[in-house]
């Protein structure tokens, strides 16, 4: 038996090794979006007021990214692209400048948003702009431009979109009170039509594809932090059991929370919520640095980490929208994506330790129970590294999110 251990020891030795530095270069690459998030691709949000005679369009969205000439329905991240000197460039110039150089680019951009009456094709003009300060450049800066087009006689309504470069559109029909139709627009396609009077109604099978679509999106690869936490419930053990308490407990907070804000019975500020969410990951990674068994303590923390983790999500869904006549379906539709979305995770998280310990195992223990044990030294080695990196990056966001 003492020679098992000992053969044992040597080899998870040089294994531990090796899982930790591929571990390492693995965190390294999540880590990625910390920095580059700054210059992260957003959908722009166009409200849009269609009356009998005309279409007005209220847009926010980053004017950089159109004049750089970015392929933004290509790239998640506009340092990706090779006009990413050329963005920066345009992020730095004073309001008054980016205006006049959008203005002048306008005649050449305005064919891109797309306004279809049946067959025709209308081209808006800029009624007014507004170019934020320049502020701190390492953040995007949203300006809000407002267009107008004259609509032909009759009684046609009007599809809303625009070009595939120019990235994901939010549109959303103003002047429809609670009946708000709300659509997200993957890049390139147009929103239903928009009728002259009344509202839009999007077809329930549409509304539960897109809100789950979106619900794995701010998942994979958009909601970094909440990658981050779930890998940190992953690496407390490698057992079933406390995996699926955990993921149980912080998939009915974060329900619960996300349907409360929604529906407008629970409100409060992202700046309160954000850096709640990253000290939510530190302390869950630093945790899992001391081990022990599951219990009654870190369920109830994990139960209010997802309380907060749904606020997060909620942000979202805020910021496109819910048509209210789908609300149930859509809310229903974006939780499945996000549940989707962290299965993912984690199952990406197994199969990476699995096909470690298969490495480190390449030649197979006559004693099966050696096997596990090298298999459990390999996730606690994976574990401490996998959760220091995690806590140190949770760090950084608690104090970006707290000071900038």
């Amino acid at each position: 038996m003492r020679i098992g251990i000992a053969h044992l020891v040597s080899r998870t030795k040089l294994s531990c090794t090796r899982l930790m530095s591929s571990l390492s270069l693995m965190c390294a690459v999540l880590s990625l979006p910390l920095a580059a998030s700054a210059h992260e691709v957003r959908p722009a949000i166009a409200d849009v007021l269609v009356t009998d005679m005309a279409v007005e369009i209220e847009l926010e969205f980053a004017a950089e990214g159109l004049l750089s000439g970015i392929d933004l329905g290509s790239v998640s991240d506009t340092n990706e692209a090779p006009q990413a000197d050329r963005y920066d460039a345009l992020r730095q110039q004073k309001p008054d400048a980016l205006e006049a150089a959008f203005r002048a680019a306008w005649p050449d951009l305005a064919p891109g948003l797309i306004l279809k009456v049946g067959d025709t094709n209308l081209i808006a003009d800029i009624v007014t702009m507004n170019v934020p300060e320049v502020g701190d450049v390492e953040l995007p800066r949203d300006s809000r431009m407002v267009v107008l087009a004259v609509l032909p006689e009759g009684e046609q309504g009007v599809q809303v979109g625009w070009l595939p470069e120019y990235g994901p559109l939010i549109v959303r029909q103003s002047g429809a009170g609670d009946d708000l139709y709300a659509g997200y627009l993957p890049a390139g396609e147009l929103s239903d039509t928009l009728p002259r009077t009344g509202i839009a109604e999007i077809n329930k099978l549409t509304a539960f594809v897109t809100y789950t679509i979106i619900g794995i999106e701010h998942i994979i690869p958009k909601g970094m932090d909440h990658i981050l936490f779930v890998l940190a419930l992953f690496m407390f053990a490698l057992k079933l059991r406390p995996l699926i308490i955990q993921i149980s407990a912080f998939t009915l907070a974060h329900t619960l929370t996300l349907a409360l804000a929604t529906l407008d019975y629970v409100s409060v500020s992202p700046q309160i919520v954000e850096p709640l969410i990253a000290a939510s990951i530190v302390y869950a990674a630093v945790e899992n640095l001391f081990g022990g068994s599951i219990g009654a303590r870190r369920v109830v923390l994990i139960v209010l980490f997802g309380l907060l983790h749904g606020l997060g999500f909620a942000s979202v869904l805020g910021e496109i929208g819910l048509e209210r006549s789908n609300l149930v379906i859509s809310l229903v539709a974006f939780n499945i994506g996000v549940e989707i979305g962290q299965l993912a995770v984690i199952a990406c998280a197994f199969a990476t330790i699995y096909v470690a310990s298969a490495f480190a195992n390449r030649r197979r223990y006559e004693n099966e129970e050696l096997a596990v044990q090298n298999r459990a030294v390999l996730f606690r080695g994976a574990s401490m590294v996998g959760s220091l990196l995690i806590a140190a990056i949770g760090i950084l966001w608690v104090i970006e999110r707290t000071l900038f």
